[in-house]
């Protein structure tokens, strides 16, 4: 065989390897505090967001406040057992909500699709799943809860 075609050959199964590799590496989804998944992986949300955490212990339950690089502040609520049973927001822009929803970020999206009260207002429950967005922009609010894991004698009205 002409070293011409072997090399080709070599190069086409270099570029498969890599390609499998590659796919390999984005189709491990990383660790991270979303709703309904453990407290202790918010720390992974402070390093994907670039923010600082700060947390305020309460009696049935800590907040995990961050404040991200859009102005916009980011609160994880968990419980002692360390489920993040609520997460909140207010400020300029929309947090990543696919990232903060985890695998309730599809109910959120039937929910908007779903919408009566306009683009500026949600307001729904999917299953176990509350939110509650309003905004416009630079101006965004929300809270979205498990009903589920609200913790005994927390008021969801705590949980903005």
């Amino acid at each position: 065989m002409d070293d011409f075609r072997c090399n080709r050959l070599r190069l086409g199964r270099l570029f498969g390897v890599l390609a499998m590799l590659g796919g390999a590496v984005f189709a491990v989804s990383p660790a991270r505090a979303a709703l309904g998944s453990d407290a202790a992986s918010i720390a992974a949300d402070r390093a994907h967001f670039q923010a600082s955490v700060r947390v305020t212990p309460h009696a049935l339950y800590d907040i995990h406040e961050m404040l991200l690089s859009t102005g916009t502040t980011l609160r994880e609520y968990a419980a002692p057992g360390g489920l993040v049973f609520a997460i909140g927001w207010d400020g300029p822009a929309m947090p990543d909500l696919r990232r903060t929803l985890g695998t309730h970020f599809e109910d959120y999206l039937a929910a908007a699709r779903g919408n009566q009260g306009g683009h500026h207002h949600l307001a729904a429950q999917r299953g176990d799943l509350v939110l509650v967005s309003t905004g416009h922009m630079r101006a965004f609010a929300g809270r979205a809860y498990l009903a589920s894991a609200v913790p005994p004698g927390v008021s969801v009205d705590e949980l903005r």
